[in-house]
């Protein structure tokens, strides 16, 4: 594993607008990866959604999201300290518990990570959206976009077909902006037992996964379309 750093990439500051996560970006809001995908989510994944949390509660379902948050954002910050050569100690329990899924996923995924160009990679796509990778660079030998992925159970591959979904974004995006050839996601994903995944996606699943991402990009303007206010002649426009 080695830099090149081949990219200038752009700072960001998150956002939240009407509930929605956007990206500020050389004086534009754009909405993030993540709300695109909820804001279009199919109605079975919905029901199945509804399901569970009828099952286990709300007060359970909630916690159950809290945890996975922490964990997920303490193993993130873990694994982007050692790729960029620094060190994070975490005592917490959530913290000690993230550091071992973080080794794990770094002993078991990242010895394929041939070459990083950019950490915590921040893109947009003309004026759409906008979004942040954890990786870009080249992996076994191909141009990729690598995430980092905490789950509470193994997951089967049909089951995560909005990670695919982020990998193709932030491929179109990054292949818009800078002239690549990213054609491969790479998922490295890891429980708190140490259940370590790697999920591949590339060449014509890849591109079929970009063209279902674009039509999901078109579907959110169009339902922000419908669900404009109506102008009201004060002069004030929704932002």
């Amino acid at each position: 594993m080695k830099w090149n750093k081949l990219y200038q990439y752009p700072k960001s500051v998150r956002s939240m607008i009407k509930g929605e996560r956007h990206y500020d970006l050389l004086d534009k809001k754009l909405p993030s990866v993540t709300t695109i995908l909820s804001a279009t989510q199919s109605p079975e994944k919905q029901e199945s959604l509804a399901k569970w949390k009828a099952k286990v509660g709300e007060i359970e379902a909630e916690r159950v999201k809290n945890v996975a948050a922490i964990r997920g954002t303490a193993m993130h910050k873990y694994l982007e300290m050692y790729v960029e050569g620094r060190g994070i100690l975490d005592l917490t329990d959530v913290g000690q518990e993230a550091e071992q899924m973080a080794k794990t996923i770094i002993d078991k995924g990242m010895p394929d990570c041939e070459e990083i160009w950019g950490s915590e990679v921040v893109l947009s796509y003309q004026d759409k959206y906008a979004g942040a990778t954890d990786l870009c660079g080249v992996y076994m030998g191909r141009e990729s976009i690598m995430d980092f992925k905490q789950s509470n159970k193994p997951k089967k591959d049909e089951w995560i077909s909005d990670y695919y979904l982020q990998s193709a974004a932030y491929a179109l995006a990054h292949n818009d902006k800078y002239g690549t050839d990213i054609d491969q996601g790479v998922i490295l994903m890891c429980t708190p037992d140490l259940h370590f995944q790697r999920f591949l996606i590339n060449g014509q699943r890849f591109r079929d996964y970009t063209e279902i991402w674009k039509r999901k990009v078109e579907q959110y303007y169009e339902q922000k379309e419908r669900n404009k206010e109506p102008d009201t002649g004060d002069g004030n426009q929704e932002v």
